[in-house]
């Protein structure tokens, strides 16, 4: 694992602009969040490949281009620490990103100036680390994928150098978000009734109560309670949590924990005693209603054999070293599946003459091995019908505005009666999620094909732009993050404390400020130290 400028080898995604229109990017940008919501970012990955932008002060951002600085941050660590260019990357996505959030993914790896050479799944990434580990006997185990925004869930198969997905599920709307979202909530109603306050229109105020709700639930999972202290305008408001008031609230969001493993069990036609280990992925997973949850699905403990925090980071260094041939590395095939099912629109004939169009007919179904290429026949639905426009879209409703549009492609077919025209329509899809559509019209040898990849996000004129946007941004030279990041935390202690504790940090402030200025590394060194280890005492060790 290769630490970041900060010495962590864990990088928080956010991303902050100061007054100067300097990016921050990690703790320090994290840190930023309470003292200059307005001016911060985090947990954008839940809105990649949507419309969504986001404003920091005078600048808009998609989603792909804020992930796109944070990559790029992480290349710049990553040059400086093996002292030489880095040029292309294996990323991560979610299982259960769609298509466009993985090309989102993969345009923010171009534009931080990578060759993504692959997208992997981010249960598969963790079942890498852990096979590799395990690769000595035959295993069938279930990765419970927990993270700050998504939940994922895969079930995988390890026999003779062969590590095989047998299914995957999840909720892209379901991470360690949304339980600090129920302590934020019930401050919300506490402080606000006190303080006389609508508290989502003080974006300020609202961002202190997701630092104190973060920080309340790491010390529930350690702390029979935790007291929540606000501190605003001179008032303080104080609320204590016990674990099982939390552990009450947070139900409804347990409960929606089963519902993606009951369908991967069920999509992988296997029953819950056939799991040789459950694997716990993702920070959220540290939480201990988490595992009693995972406890009493199996019915046994979740194992510890990998670091949560790191078991997908690692992973994705096992296939990049994979698809590099490192000697290092004994041979392991890698076999994944389609996370959503892949189909047309199709129209169907009603009893009492009428037609109901919208319907999707899948092709390739959910949880199919790739590479994979399935074939079905359709009919024409109109008398003298002149051409089929064949449809593709991605999801499980039934009905296609539901799901998700790829693309289209039309065919010219020969004016018969309803019925007596055929067309075949193939699915081939491969592991970086390439899909091809080739539509056949065998009685005049007609033939249409769709290609679908992750490299067509956006027109080449407007991708240069945007990377161009993006390289044109100042970001602040790699050795000041370290005192980005500590004044940053400063700044935040001085917000949240009154009395002579305020006043001390105040000063502790202007002193390392003046030692800045002097511009003598060791003086600063000695000094960010010194008020390092004056704010932990002060408020404990930093969240990362």
């Amino acid at each position: 694992m290769i630490p970041n400028s900060l010495g962590h080898v864990l990088t928080p995604s956010a991303v902050s602009l100061d007054e100067k229109q300097n990016v921050i990017v990690g703790l320090a940008a994290r840190e930023r969040q309470v003292t200059h919501p307005e001016l911060t970012a985090t947990a954008f990955k839940r809105y990649m490949g949507t419309q969504r932008k986001v404003r920091l002060g005078q600048v808009t951002f998609t989603p792909e281009e804020l992930s796109a600085v944070v990559l790029r941050s992480l290349k710049a660590d990553a040059e400086a620490f093996l002292r030489e260019p880095v040029t292309e990357a294996v990323i991560t996505v979610p299982a259960y990103f769609n298509d466009k959030q993985r090309k989102a993914t993969r345009q923010a790896g171009q534009l931080a100036g990578l060759k993504v050479d692959r997208l992997i799944n981010e249960p598969t990434a963790a079942a890498l680390a852990y096979g590799i580990a395990e690769r000595g006997r035959e295993t069938r185990f279930l990765v419970f994928d927990l993270g700050g925004g998504t939940f994922d869930v895969s079930i995988l198969e390890i026999f003779e150098g062969v590590l095989e997905v047998r299914a995957s599920s999840g909720d892209n709307r379901l991470g360690g978000e949304d339980f600090n979202e129920i302590l934020v909530a019930r401050m919300r109603a506490r402080f606000g009734e006190a303080l006389g306050l609508k508290l989502e229109r003080v974006d300020a105020l609202t961002q202190k109560i997701r630092d104190l709700a973060e920080r309340a639930k790491r010390a529930l999972s350690t702390e029979p309670q935790a007291t929540l202290a606000l501190t605003w305008q001179g008032h303080r408001e104080e609320m204590t949590v016990t674990v099982d008031e939390y552990e009450s609230w947070a139900e409804p969001l347990v409960a929606r924990l089963r519902e993606p493993v009951l369908r991967a069990l069920q999509d992988g036609r296997l029953r819950v005693d056939e799991m040789d280990e459950v694997i716990l992925v993702g920070g959220a997973t540290r939480m201990p209603l988490v595992r009693r949850a995972v406890t009493r699905m199996f019915g046994r403990f979740p194992s510890s054999a990998i670091d949560p925090d790191e078991a997908v980071a690692r992973g994705a260094a096992i296939q990049a070293g994979l698809k590099a041939r490192d000697a290092a590395l004994d041979e392991i095939v890698l076999t994944d599946v389609c996370p959503y099912s892949l189909g047309i629109c199709v129209a169907e004939s009603l009893p009492n003459g009428g037609v109901r169009d919208g319907l999707f007919a899948p092709i390739l179904e959910r949880n199919t091995t790739v590479p994979a290429s399935r074939e079905q026949v359709f009919s024409t639905m109109v008398d003298n019908q002149p051409y089929i426009e064949v449809r593709v879209y991605q999801g499980e409703s039934r009905f296609v505005s539901e799901n998700i549009h790829l693309g289209s492609v039309d065919i010219q077919v020969p004016p018969k009666p309803a019925g007596q025209v055929a067309i075949s329509c193939r699915f081939s899809y491969d592991i970086n999620g390439l899909l091809e559509v080739d539509v056949l019209v065998p009685e005049t040898g007609e033939r249409r094909e769709l290609v679908i990849a992750d490299a067509d996000v956006v027109s080449s004129d407007d991708f240069a732009e945007r990377r161009a946007r993006l390289a044109a941004l100042k970001v602040h030279p790699r050795d000041e993050q370290a005192n980005l990041a500590v004044l940053a935390r400063a700044a935040r202690c001085f917000e949240s404390l009154l009395g002579d504790e305020r006043a001390a940090v105040a000063g502790w402030m202007h002193q390392f400020e003046a030692v800045l200025a002097g511009q003598d590394p060791r003086a600063i060194e000695h000094h960010r130290n010194e008020l390092t280890e004056a704010l932990d005492r002060l408020e404990g060790q930093v969240v990362l």
